[in-house]
């Protein structure tokens, strides 16, 4: 039976692409001038409930002279008002760092790249974190790597549950805020301590999934069987050197993995620097807007479907400058990211904004 022909698609007539694109373009512009308009309205009362911060816009001008175009700043987002004043701080400075580590190991220690690279994002952890939040960490680290042993996906994801919620005791915050001087600094552990515990997920399911080293195990059970039968003290003795150095081989893999400086805080870290990325929350106080429940109600409807447009839009810019940096760097080390989100402007569907 000969196979149906694939459907051709016809291209739309220019015309018909010019309305929908003056359609889309008009739709958002004029959206977005209501929640501006509506920003601009209800900005003292959105600044006694959520402070608004005084920034710059556009090219080079104050922070002072950005009122005059757009107004006040909406820091309401806490996750980018959070990891920008990391990234001003040290992160952007420790990325670039990595990047030139890794090409100079990459061109002159090739065989050592891995280690160069794991040593980096060690002392970087240290820096920021200090010794008790490594601590803290390969504490999580090695106790993943035990449970894991067991080879039990079950008793992993417990493991590994448990490890998470200890992040909700509150005599363990009150433990490690003392260690920092700032709360950004404990938050910042937070992060690391939770993004970590989902790295220990992926590589404990990954190790007791592991298909090749099943049979492989079994056929060094039955030779250990074999060879205890004759000599029991030699090779008890040769076990335990085994397993010992096995499992300090699975702890530097995982170390690696864990600790790869451009996904450890929670992905990519950076700020926006032009207008095209700092326009939203200076023109239009979306985050200050959406957490106050009196606002929406008496949002017009125009402006209702802007806020939420310019939300999600504002996600994706967020999560594209996130994610990039990082992926830049990954790609540097030959390794494959995951795609970056897609904007939602031109999707009919969500399955493809977040990856």
């Amino acid at each position: 039976m000969p196979a149906k022909p694939e459907p051709s698609l016809a291209a739309l007539p220019r015309w018909e692409m010019a309305l929908y694109w003056a359609l889309s373009l008009g739709s958002h512009l004029y959206s977005f001038y209501e929640v501006h308009s509506f920003s601009k309205e209800h900005e003292r009362g959105l600044d006694r409930e959520f402070p608004l911060e005084r920034g710059f816009l556009i090219w080079g001008l104050k922070r002072s002279q950005s009122v005059v175009l757009c107004g006040s700043q909406d820091a309401a987002d806490f996750e980018w008002s959070f990891w920008s004043d990391w990234a001003k701080k040290s992160l952007l400075c420790s990325l670039m760092g990595h990047a030139a580590v890794s090409r100079l190991a990459s061109v002159y220690l090739p065989q050592w790249h891995l280690a160069i690279l794991t040593v980096y994002g060690v002392l970087v952890a240290c820096n920021l974190l200090g010794l008790r939040g490594v601590a803290v960490l390969m504490l999580q680290l090695s106790v993943s790597l035990t449970v894991a042993q067991l080879h039990s996906p079950a008793l992993c994801w417990g493991s590994s549950l448990l490890l998470l919620s200890t992040l909700h005791i509150s005599s363990l915050q009150d433990i490690q805020r003392d260690w920092y001087e700032s709360e950004d600094q404990y938050y910042l552990l937070l992060f690391s301590v939770a993004v970590c515990g989902l790295r220990c997920i992926s590589f404990s399911l990954e190790f007791c999934w592991s298909a090749s080293g099943q049979p492989q195990q079994q056929q060094q059970q039955q030779q250990q069987q074999q060879q205890s039968q004759c000599c029991p003290l030699q090779v008890g003795g040769a076990q335990q050197t085994r397993r010992l150095s096995s499992f300090l081989s699975q702890l530097y893999r995982l170390c690696a993995y864990c600790f790869y400086h451009p996904v450890f805080f929670n992905g990519p870290i950076i700020i926006y620097r032009d207008f095209s990325q700092q326009a939203l929350i200076h023109c239009m106080h979306m985050h200050s807007i959406q957490s106050n429940e009196t606002y929406l109600e008496i949002l017009p409807p125009w402006a209702l479907g802007g806020l939420a447009l310019a939300l999600v839009q504002f996600f994706y810019v967020k999560y594209l400058v996130l994610f990039g940096v990082p992926s830049l760097l990954v790609r540097m080390d030959g390794l494959e990211p995951p795609a970056l989100p897609r904007c939602v402007s031109i999707m009919y569907s969500f399955t493809g904004m977040w990856r």
